[in-house]
């Protein structure tokens, strides 16, 4: 739900628009992939290179490079799931690139308060009203559009939660289909309603304005893929082409997001193979499609995916993995400057544990995501410091992004 004030109007079937004031694209895009759940960092980019990394996962640990079902080598010390096989040519053309041992500086394990301070942006604040994408939204420049920052995904994520619009659509097909309101008889009625209403004229036009363009773009896209071949069958590497598609369709949609879930792995959680892996092979195949399928527009998209913490560095009982601290973002476009493992990496032996059990947090999420919105969006010091009030905690001195 937004923390908004007044309406939400229908833009698609299961869609909506919030009402606030919003600010058209400019070329520059991001877009953020949000795991919910708290994906096992240490198995995504797993330091095999480190002799605790065995014995700490006798069972779910990944393989060595080269053994059946190992890890891919990235640097001699860390490699990539083989799940995410399709992302090595990004990482061969220094497109990619992860920051390990990040996350929020607060403790909490708990899912719920973790990804809220992460969407936020203000860790250990409770009470803070908008998410810093939608922060984001009221600091770029340029002239209000009610696109300029879409999701995908159920419900309005906290994260674009606040003054500025955005606009919302389901995943799957359902994004792109017709609503009651494109029915011309319904779309007058409501038209007439709306027209001289002062409190919520302004918003059902924005949703309106959202759903044609997206309407329109869709439309595009299905010739597109006619043309050149249908996506892929499920999940995210589907929405991520439908994604992609309508981000180079629609010129004003400059920031987006998605979240996926199901990385909450207690038991059973397998290692070149089983649960994890097959949650990570849509996920790899949907960023490369994305990535891919942005063409021109990628080399000026930065994407970021990230988790609201990391994992147990031990394995538990059951095959798995419980609530951590420190993980591993990961960073994709034009401007990154990829083929590294960034990061404070201190090692899996105790005393470099948090608290003797977790990856600790040596880069804070903030700092990441600054870099971004200063080096690709051009945001100056002053916005920055409305973007992210209370600042990094740690972590600004690594420079992830090409001059």
């Amino acid at each position: 739900m937004m923390a908004a004030t007044g309406l939400l109007i229908p833009v698609g079937s299961s869609a909506w628009a919030a009402a606030g004031d919003a600010q058209t694209a400019n070329k520059r895009k991001l877009i953020v992939v949000m795991l919910r759940g708290a994906v096992d960092g240490l198995n995504v980019v797993a330091p095999y290179g480190d002799p605790e990394y065995a014995r700490l996962r006798p069972t779910i640990g990944l393989a060595a490079p080269g053994q059946d079902n190992g890890a891919l080598d990235l640097d001699g010390y860390f490699g990539l799931h083989p799940a995410l096989a399709p992302l090595q040519t990004l990482w061969n053309e220094k497109k990619l690139a992860f920051v390990h041992a990040s996350g929020s500086p607060d403790p909490t394990r708990s899912h719920f308060d973790a990804q809220d301070y992460m969407e936020s942006g203000t860790p250990g604040k409770k009470s803070t009203q908008d998410g810093w994408l939608n922060r984001m939204l009221t600091i770029l420049p340029g002239p209000v559009s009610p696109t300029r920052a879409i999701s995908i995904g159920p419900l309005m994520p906290r994260i674009l939660t606040g003054r500025a619009s955005a606009t919302n659509l389901p995943a799957g097909d359902a994004g792109g289909k017709a609503n009651l309101l494109d029915k011309p008889q319904v779309g007058n009625a409501f038209d007439q309603l709306y027209q001289n209403n002062e409190k919520f004229g302004r918003t059902y036009q924005d949703a309106k304005d959202a759903h044609k363009e997206v309407m329109s773009a869709s439309l595009e896209n299905e010739m597109q893929m006619a043309n050149n071949g249908a996506p892929l069958p499920n999940g995210f590497p589907k929405d991520a082409a439908r994604l992609a598609k309508l981000m180079r369709s629609d010129i004003n949609i400059q920031l987006a997001f998605v979240a996926l879930g199901g990385w909450d792995t207690h038991a059973n959680q397998g290692s070149g193979t089983g649960q994890l892996a097959n949650r990570l092979a849509p996920l790899g195949q949907g960023l490369a499609t994305l990535a891919q399928q942005l063409g021109p527009v990628f080399q000026d998209t930065s994407i970021v995916v990230m988790s609201e913490f990391g994992r147990t560095a031990r394995q538990n009982g059951n095959g798995g993995t419980d609530h951590g601290h420190g993980n591993v973002m990961w960073l994709l476009g034009g401007d990154i400057a990829g083929g590294k493992v960034y990061g404070d990496w201190q090692g899996l032996s105790g005393g470099g544990l948090h608290e003797g059990r977790d990856l600790p947090v040596t880069t804070d999420f903030r700092a990441v995501l600054a870099q971004i919105a200063e080096r690709h969006l051009y945001l100056n010091d002053k916005q920055l410091g409305q973007l992210f009030p209370a600042g990094p905690s740690f972590g600004s001195n690594i420079n992830f992004m090409r001059s």
